[in-house]
């Protein structure tokens, strides 16, 4: 299988700091990958890495010519700025501005394919309600649609599901197979476990560093997420900058 990501001993943190360590590996095209581990593990961070928001302390990304048009990044959203006077239509119709740019006009075509993203997940009727009246699975939605827009080749998802009712996270994550079923590459974080096992084939499990990455049924085991938790907890937060970032 294509990589459509590799690191190379990775190392990404903050302020010389480092918050991910000596990661190497593969992600595949077409690969659906959840990204688990404790708080503080590090998977917002890879992220962040990923699409290019932190440079890397130490190691290597390769992104094999995904180039930054092509990767989608839906942070947590509580990372969003819901008091942004703009309304639901115009926050799905970002989605299009990589491609149209940031002054380009928005012909029939593309309000048709506005429109079908937002009846994908639900919304249809929503289109004139400012952000900051939508509920949080109402928002999630919103955001999902902008992601069918962008039609990217990389997908990174930040905690997508946190605190969504159960028909949103249903309604999501068929969209998120759907991505899988196009041969897209979809990266999430994720923190509920049953989810993890029973719609994503591979994870990585990170405490800083990799505890294990594979097959998810290999990967999230008693075991291995035993051994996460203690080291996470012995992780020394004073721990020295990273003298190769200087």
């Amino acid at each position: 299988m294509t990589a459509a990501l590799a690191f190379q001993n990775l190392t990404l943190g903050y302020d010389r700091h480092p918050a991910v360590h000596h990661l190497s590996g593969e992600i595949g095209e077409g690969t659906l990958l959840a990204v688990v581990g404790p708080n503080g593990a590090g998977k917002s961070t890879l992220l962040k890495g990923i699409v290019g928001v932190l440079r890397p302390l130490g190691g290597k990304i390769s992104r094999n010519g995904v180039n930054a048009r092509d990767i989608a990044y839906l942070p947590q959203i509580a990372e969003i700025d819901r008091t942004f006077p703009i309304s639901l239509y115009d926050l799905v119709a970002m989605g299009l501005w990589k491609r149209a740019g940031l002054l380009g006009g928005i012909g029939r075509a593309d309000r048709e394919k506005i429109s079908a993203a937002i009846q994908a997940v639900g919304l249809r009727g929503f289109e004139h309600r400012a952000i900051g009246t939508l509920s949080g699975g109402q928002m999630q939605r919103a955001l999902f649609a902008r992601l069918l827009l962008q039609d990217a080749r990389v997908i990174l998802l930040d905690e997508p599901f946190a605190s969504l009712d159960s028909k949103t996270v249903s309604d999501l994550l068929e969209l998120v197979h759907h991505w899988h079923g196009e041969k897209r590459t979809v990266v999430a974080v994720l923190h509920d476990f049953e989810i993890v096992r029973q719609h994503f084939p591979e994870a990585l499990l990170l405490a800083r560093e990799p505890v294990a990455w594979g097959r998810t049924a290999e990967t999230v085991s008693a075991e291995n997420l035993l051994k996460a938790r203690r080291m996470s907890e012995a992780f020394d937060d004073r721990a020295g900058i990273c003298e190769d970032a200087a």
